[in-house]
């Protein structure tokens, strides 16, 4: 527990003492998505030091919130959740949900990060909707970033998970997607209609056709928009 306590018996300041540490629930949130390693956790996490997370992660270990497993075998480390904080998981996500529905989209979008979007996005692809048989590649580019942070390759093979690349893996692409970061983020959110920025063209698809149709299905929104059905008249293609 926090040192710097509320001192009060109260149920919910003993939650917040568990809680309130900077970057606790979004280390959680990122461990519940499905990371246990430190590096694999921290790319959830840009914006924290590598510092702080390992203090944090040995604060919320104390705190039973989780625990540290060491591979004897090959040395590897992972955190993983424990019940007791699993109990948290529904809470969290309703406070996201709160959020979403009630705090405006232009706050919500004032601080936009590239690369927790694709990171975020590439957990959720659907390689089902992707053509079958074959590695598939969608280039990302985000014009209006410096050269250096515009660039990410979305990598997707037959019976694994889609990887994210920030330097070119000298792959073919099959698709490119030139999109206005915002647009992009806005429309995943769920605070825009994916179709109507393919339409301003804030969005813009080129390349293979039937991946590029499908963009409504492989690219799952996050969980928080509220209407998550398959946009399927995604298809201006240049």
């Amino acid at each position: 527990m926090s040192k710097d306590g509320y001192n009060q018996f109260c149920p919910v300041a003993k939650a917040c003492e568990l809680l309130e540490p900077r970057w606790t629930l979004l280390l959680l949130c990122e461990m519940w998505s499905g990371s246990t390693r430190f590096n694999e956790i921290r790319r959830g996490v840009p914006g924290m030091s590598p510092t702080l997370m390992s203090k944090r992660l040995k604060e919320m270990e104390e705190n039973g919130l989780i625990v540290r497993h060491c591979n004897e075998r090959t040395g590897d480390i992972n955190y993983l959740t424990t019940p007791l904080c699993d109990e948290l998981q529904p809470i969290v996500h309703a406070l996201g949900e709160w959020a979403h529905r009630n705090i405006d989209a232009e706050v919500t979008l004032e601080h936009l990060d590239a690369r927790l979007l694709m990171w975020n996005m590439r957990r959720k692809v659907d390689v089902t909707a992707l053509p079958p048989g074959r590695r598939s590649v969608i280039k990302f580019t985000f014009q209006e970033l410096p050269r250096e942070e515009q660039d990410y390759w979305l990598i997707s093979r037959p019976g694994g998970v889609p990887d994210l690349c920030v330097i070119d893996p000298g792959h073919d692409v099959d698709l490119f997607i030139l999109a206005d970061l915002k647009a992009l983020t806005s429309a995943w959110m769920g605070h825009a209609s994916l179709a109507a920025e393919i339409a301003r063209e804030r969005i813009v698809l080129v390349g293979d056709q039937e991946i590029a149709a499908a963009i409504g299905r492989w690219m799952v929104r996050s969980s928080y928009a509220g209407d998550r059905r398959p946009m399927t008249d995604c298809r201006r293609v240049v």
